[in-house]
């Protein structure tokens, strides 16, 4: 199955959605799964029916390498 861009996260079925341990509970957060296609889909955890983001692997592993590598750390200040 293909999916496209801000498909509805809900629709996205027999997948596994994964989010982070430092969510401390409060559901702020966003979280992972990995699409059938090798996509990985996005979503915000306070919306789970909400729209859900379709990246490329590739697309994934770049932003994780600039994110342990402090690129986005001013974002948070």
């Amino acid at each position: 199955m293909v999916f496209d861009n801000s498909v509805p996260a809900g629709s996205i079925e027999g997948v596994q959605w994964v989010k982070s341990s430092a969510s401390v509970g409060q559901g702020n957060c966003v979280e992972l799964a990995k699409l059938p296609g090798g996509e990985v889909a996005m979503r915000n955890s306070r919306y789970p029916d909400g729209v859900a983001l379709i990246y490329t692997r590739e697309e994934i592993v770049a932003f994780l390498k600039g994110a342990k590598g402090s690129e986005f750390d001013h974002l948070t200040v």
